[in-house]
């Protein structure tokens, strides 16, 4: 589906572009004015924390954004029309009241997360992890559902919680794979990048960091696609039961369906 309709791919790359460009902003911010003391005693100020917790909500509504005009564009393809950027990203505008409240919600959550994994120790960082996870699975149909139901964020987390308990939650992440996927791809270009490190020449060093770079940004707006087809024709399936006709080689309801209790 991603090699028929290439333009679902230019969305992660938006996203990533954004990120980027708020990532730079914020932590310049926070280098110039979030700081008191200086040298060794120099630590954050609470204008630092703000300018960083304001950081998070404004890149978590950045990727939430474009995460939404993907998985438009992606419904587009499965009813067999041609996704556009400019109609997924049209779209994604007229849901914009809606998503907001669900970025602050999640750049709020990611905070929390991060903030607390690093001031926990090894066991404590692992306890999070597993939260982090969890949160992210039972997230996992909250846009789908907010640009397709028009729901509040609330109403959307109670809403993906419920499909995913009641359809294939169990088996998200045995089945969906996206992670492992994610990993190999980015496995060449990881090597090459350590190689380029590793070399004592910038002739082989640099060649190599870019073309591994190049293989990682690759790598990352694949999965992401992936990621936003996969979400949308899950959602679908989970709310009507219908396999998505660009799906209609797999066994959804095996793949999917809820893990049948043993005898």
């Amino acid at each position: 589906m991603l090699r028929s309709d290439r333009t679902l791919s230019v969305f992660p790359i938006y996203s990533a572009l954004a990120t980027t460009m708020v990532f730079a902003i914020f932590v310049g911010l926070v280098a110039s004015v979030g700081f008191t003391g200086s040298g060794k005693s120099a630590s954050i100020s609470a204008v630092g924390i703000v300018i960083v917790i304001v950081g998070y909500i404004v890149a978590a509504f950045v990727m939430t954004y474009f995460q939404a005009a993907l998985v438009l564009g992606a419904n587009d393809v499965l009813e067999g029309r041609n996704a556009t950027v400019k109609n997924s990203l049209h779209l994604a505008n007229s849901n914009l009241g809606k998503l907001l409240p669900w970025a602050v919600v999640q750049g709020t959550v990611s905070f929390v997360i991060a903030a607390i994994e690093e001031k926990a120790g090894f066991v404590g960082q692992i306890v999070v992890s597993l939260i982090g996870a969890a949160w992210s699975v039972v997230t996992f149909l909250t846009i789908p559902i907010i640009v397709f139901e028009k729901l509040g964020p609330w109403s959307a987390l109670k809403r993906s919680g419920t499909l995913l308990k009641s359809t294939w939650g169990e088996n998200i992440i045995a089945q969906g794979g996206l992670g492992l996927v994610g990993l190999v791809a980015s496995l060449p270009g990881i090597i090459l990048i350590v190689l380029g490190v590793l070399s004592n020449t910038l002739v082989i060093a640099i060649p190599l960091c870019i073309i591994g770079g190049l293989i990682l940004i690759v790598a990352s707006v694949v999965v992401s696609s992936m990621s936003g087809i996969y979400r949308t024709a899950l959602y679908r399936y989970a709310v009507d039961g219908r396999t998505p006709t660009a799906f209609a080689s797999i066994d959804m309801a095996a793949a999917f369906g809820p893990r049948k209790s043993r005898s």
